[in-house]
């Protein structure tokens, strides 16, 4: 194996010396950029350690977790995302068990009751409203709830859109058009201000709730289009195969269609559910107080004035941090369905 290792290296450095460095002007092109790019690094090294001011991030980082839950209560949203955080490691990480396996899809589903339980309380833990729910937690739990709803729903409208029935058809294809071509801050503006409107007097749905609820509907028609594409990739002759087996349109659809459409959909839907985790800072601009509102509310303060630069580059890590998170999980479940159809 080391043998093997050595060879590849050598292989490698002369594939680079024939790509990079094959005349004068590819090698000063090459010194160039490598130049430029250890001076970059250099001073954003410099600026990290030596000369930024972390105050502003370092003395708030409850606030940029949990937002504005009680202080004494901050082990609860705390214990969800640790969970969470370990059901990652799990499923990248962990032994590969039978029951583990089997059982870790219904931990990420339980994860969601579970939050939404220690959030907002009750059987034994003290109520909070949801006006407390702030920071990380809030940009997380929007995210997992609308992705949670907005996948099937896709789904649904992708199957809509392939129907032979002419109604439902068009129906389906209008909603996806129609909120594809509509900005994303209008749908959450009509979630925001004009759903409480056309409900009857008396009833109320939370902010948080019509915030998901905006998402979903907006999120499912990109999600029907990904899933629509998978669909027409899947030759017609596995469905005329799967009807002279005798099995029925339902059985197609749910042992043959929707397994290959989603294997094939799932690096788009990946995009997809990062794009959604990305997209909720612009609740920020409508009065929930996610990851990115704390750090406008923290910038506010007289005291962290002109700390600009530290409080963004902090949000963009821990944004790139669990994007990144996210895409490597979605590799990991595209690996394993390509495997899993390979034995199949």
């Amino acid at each position: 194996m080391f043998n093997i290792n050595i060879n590849s290296i050598i292989i490698c450095f002369k594939h680079l010396r024939k790509t990079l460095f094959s005349n004068l002007f590819n090698t000063v092109i090459t010194f160039l950029i490598i130049l430029f790019i250890g001076v970059a690094c250099f001073y954003t090294f410099e600026w990290l350690i030596f000369k930024a001011n972390w105050k502003a991030v370092i003395s708030n980082l409850p606030l940029y977790a949990f937002g504005s839950f009680p202080p004494k209560e901050q082990w609860r949203p705390a214990i969800w995302i640790i969970s969470l955080l370990l059901l990652s490691i799990f499923t990248l990480c962990g032994p590969d068990w039978k029951w583990l396996r089997k059982n870790l899809p219904i931990a990420w589903v339980g994860s969601i009751p579970l939050g939404l339980y220690l959030l907002y309380g009750g059987l034994g833990l003290s109520p909070i409203m949801s006006r407390h729910w702030g920071g990380l937690t809030l940009t997380i739990l929007l995210t997992v709830c609308s992705s949670l709803l907005s996948l099937p729903l896709g789904i649904v409208l992708a199957l809509c859109r392939q129907s032979s029935l002419p109604l439902i058809k068009k129906l389906s294809s209008i909603y996806i058009d129609v909120m594809r071509a509509i900005p994303l801050i209008a749908v959450l503006f009509f979630g925001q201000l004009l759903i409480p409107l056309f409900l009857p007097v008396g009833i109320e749905i939370d902010r948080v709730w019509r915030a998901i609820f905006a998402f979903t509907l907006f999120v499912s028609a990109y999600i029907a289009e990904d899933i629509r594409g998978g669909l027409q990739s899947i030759p017609y002759t596995q469905t005329e195969a799967a009807n002279s087996l005798g099995l029925n349109q339902y059985q197609i659809i749910q042992l043959i269609l929707i397994p290959q459409a989603l294997r094939i959909a799932l690096p788009a839907l990946t995009n997809q559910f990062i794009g959604l985790f990305q997209n909720t800072s612009l609740m920020a601009i409508l009065g929930l107080v996610e990851l990115l509102g704390v750090g406008r509310s923290i910038l506010a303060n007289p005291e962290f004035i002109g700390q600009y630069i530290e409080v963004y580059v902090w949000l963009a890590s821990v944004y790139w941090m669990v994007c990144t998170i996210m895409a490597v999980l979605a590799r990991h479940l595209e690996q394993r369905m390509t495997i899993n159809q390979a034995n199949f």
